[in-house]
């Protein structure tokens, strides 16, 4: 099948090479048949004084007069036409020669990725092919061969990923039914007392499940959204002018008694004056809550959580350059919410917001969290046209989560 579409595409450049000359041949013939009598006439009156005065043409007859002309007007076009065919034929050999030589270049890259793509449909993600040239200076052939391998990435990544999520979910599913399972196993057996303590670790361990679940389809969800796929409008964002700094002050008071059990300080540093802006209010507090939750959970008794709130232009932040050339917006409402908790080391910080992500792989999901809070958050505040991220010095440093929020005119 790749030889046959060689050939077939070595042939359309042949033919394409082929047509363009045989129009310039046409053109040039055309044109040199309208000029050889003008041309000849006027070769032939530069001449007739060098073949003598006009006594002696005329002692020649007008007969061999007109012979000799006509004569040598038929061998001069014979000499154009002559050259015509040698130039004709010469262009043909060039076009087979620049055909075959361009279809080798163009066909082998594009016979390569073929062959990668059934590879890559069959399951085989860590194919890749080779780019032609250098790099650097990338023709769109290389350019081609360049997404090609970026896209083939990408997907080796999101395979990885959802293998990593159905063994997670797994590993989740089965802690707790295992748990449900031994249990009602010993009360019928009559090894574990049907006391309330028991029954309560049984609710327990199907709230854990019931929870795991709940986030599993509030994942879904909001990842629809994010990609615009959300039809029926059940999740869709509610957009209403909404005042951020009080917003975060009603999820403050939500949460201080939480922060106040464990002995962690929560201040608040919300700039004055700040505009309003078109956002889904219980959306962005989900995000809020997620946020100064996880602070709390990362940072041990005595520790602080600050959470700010400024108004920056886009391009005056370089994490803003490139959201304020692809948005209307040029002006973002910056959330930080900043802990001086365990901290993330560096290796792990492009990694915090993907699904079940644990920078503790020690930590058991009890006390961790289901793994996909943050991974909603992204997704939210990307469905509102916004970009977050994460930033930590080290372990045991803190760590400062950034959210922004782009500020219209409407």
């Amino acid at each position: 099948m790749l030889r046959h579409i060689r050939q077939r595409l070595g042939w359309k450049i042949f033919i394409s090479y082929l047509l363009v000359i045989t129009v310039g041949i046409i053109v040039l013939a055309a044109s040199t048949e309208f000029s050889i009598p003008t041309a000849f006439d006027r070769h032939l009156a530069v001449m007739m004084p060098m073949m003598g005065d006009s006594a002696g043409m005329g002692m020649m007859g007008n007969s061999a007069n007109d012979y000799l002309e006509s004569d040598l007007f038929t061998s001069f076009r014979s000499a154009v036409n002559e050259a015509l065919t040698r130039a004709a034929l010469a262009a043909f050999i060039a076009a087979l020669a620049a055909s075959w030589f361009v279809s080798r270049q163009v066909v082998t890259p594009i016979q390569e990725m073929m062959a990668a793509s059934q590879h890559i449909a069959e399951g085989h993600y860590d194919e890749r092919v080779r780019v032609p040239g250098n790099p650097a200076e990338a023709d769109e052939l290389a350019q081609l061969a360049i997404s090609f391998n970026r896209m083939a990435e990408k997907l080796a990544q999101t395979e990885h990923m959802r293998r990593q999520l159905i063994g997670d979910i797994s590993h989740e599913l089965r802690t707790p039914l295992t748990t449900i399972k031994g249990s009602m196993e010993g009360l019928i057996d009559g090894v574990l007392p049907p006391t309330a303590e028991t029954f309560q670790d049984i609710h327990r361990e199907a709230e854990r499940l019931q929870k795991l679940v709940a986030d599993l389809q509030e994942l879904s969800r909001v990842e629809a959204l994010a990609l615009g796929r959300e039809k029926g409008g059940a999740y869709a964002l509610e957009r209403l002018p909404l005042d951020l700094p009080a917003l975060i002050e009603s999820v403050a008071r939500r949460l201080r008694p939480q922060f106040d059990e464990k002995g962690v300080k929560l201040e608040l540093d919300l700039a004055e004056g700040l505009p309003g802006i078109l956002a889904d209010r219980d959306r962005i507090a989900q995000v809020l809550i997620n946020l100064m939750g996880n602070a709390l959970q990362y940072t041990p008794a005595g520790g602080a959580v600050r959470v700010r709130c400024s108004l920056h232009q886009g391009h005056n932040h370089p994490r803003l350059a490139a959201e304020t050339r692809r948005s209307a917006a040029k002006h973002w409402l910056l959330v930080t919410v900043e802990d001086t908790g365990i901290g993330i080391p560096a290796e792990h910080l492009p990694h915090v917001f993907d699904r079940f992500y644990r920078v503790d792989k020690s930590r058991s999901r009890a006390g961790g969290g289901s793994g996909i809070g943050l991974t909603i958050s992204k997704h939210l505040v990307e469905a509102h046209g916004g970009r977050i991220w994460a930033e930590s010095a080290g372990r045991d440093q803190g760590s400062r989560f950034t959210f922004t929020l782009p500020v219209t005119e409407a």
